[in-house]
């Protein structure tokens, strides 16, 4: 990964890069430390835990705008702004899942805890390809913007659609096949993932859950990577943005998990995110080509970004108070 990392002009030098790494897998350890017990989750702790996941992208912001300016610094906020948005929508998947498979409110953290390393594991590959396919030419950003064409399309049909939210995520073919493979216990073992049963060994339904994550991981890499890739090209603040969002996710979700639900624009905006940031990459393909086409620079972009998250949410609570207005005359 460091040799397609390393492209001149990048602020990730190779010690920039191991310190990174080492506390990222810090930070994850302390996080399978804290849920090694089960238990459920109070709002305190997972307020705490998510100030300081929020308040640490925002000091590593700083420090890169007294190192290295304020462009590399810009483009880390305002990716990490659309991945953290990108995450939000992952979480409301995960809440689906939790319910979908009746996770025990005792180890949904753990769930949700394998689901951002598997998260964090495919983004490092993707941003990986995603520099190989940048360094090998300019073509990288046309085939990125239809990438992000098509899942802006592919959200926001669902998000018309009437039953967008009630799939049923057990019939994923990665779970169908893992139940062939293997028995599956009846009952949640605690957060065990496996157990031994009259001499065989078994799944439990934790580790069909924690499968059905990895799978919807899959198509969330496919989405956040060539997004932020239209925000910056430097590989190492890719992979900032994407470690910094993922991060504070299992604390984020028992803080939002009643505000996910209100959130009923929120696909929309995402749509419309992901077809700004894919008109962006087109036009920056085109001006390498032919130099008059005109670019959107970065401080637009964000501009654009928080207008529309702050319109959906408007949108949204004006919604959920006039369906509450009109149940309560009814």
């Amino acid at each position: 990964m460091f040799e397609e990392a390393l492209m001149p002009g990048s602020v990730g030098s190779v010690w920039l890069w191991s310190i990174s790494i080492v506390v990222l897998l810090a930070l994850l350890v302390a996080d399978f430390v804290v849920t090694r017990r089960p238990h459920e989750v109070s709002m305190r702790e997972a307020a705490g835990w998510s100030v300081f996941y929020l308040a640490l992208p925002v000091f590593f912001g700083l420090w890169l705008w007294l190192d290295f300016g304020s462009g590399p610094a810009v483009e880390f906020m305002t990716g990490f702004v659309v991945e953290k948005s990108l995450s939000v929508d992952n979480l409301f998947v995960f809440m689906l899942l939790l319910a979908a498979f009746a996770v025990p409110p005792a180890v949904q953290q753990r769930v949700l805890l394998y689901g951002i390393v598997g998260a964090l594991v495919l983004r490092g590959v993707f941003i990986a390809a995603g520099a190989a396919m940048l360094a090998a030419g300019t073509w990288a950003f046309l085939v990125f913007g239809v990438i992000l064409f098509a899942s802006a399309v592919k959200i926001l049909r669902e998000a018309m659609s009437d039953g967008s939210t009630e799939r049923d995520l057990s019939q994923l073919r990665s779970v169908r096949l893992l139940r062939k493979l293997m028995p599956v216990t009846d009952e949640y073992r605690g957060a065990r993932l496996t157990v031994r049963v009259d001499g065989r060994r078994a799944l439990t339904p934790l580790a069909v859950v924690v499968v059905a994550v990895f799978a919807t991981d899959v198509v969330f890499a496919v989405d956040s990577v060539p997004a932020v890739y239209g925000i910056t090209e430097d590989p190492y603040l890719v992979f900032a943005t994407n470690a910094f969002a993922l991060l504070g996710l299992r604390a984020l979700y028992f803080v939002l998990r009643s505000a996910l639900a209100k959130l009923v624009h929120l696909n929309h905006g995402l749509a419309l995110i992901l077809a700004f940031i894919g008109v962006k990459l087109v036009l920056h393909w085109a001006h390498g080509i032919w130099p008059g086409v005109p670019e959107v620079p970065t401080p637009i972009s964000l501009a654009v970004i928080i207008l529309v998250l702050a319109t959906v949410t408007f949108t949204s609570m004006h919604a959920r108070r006039r369906e509450a207005a009109t149940a309560a005359r009814e």
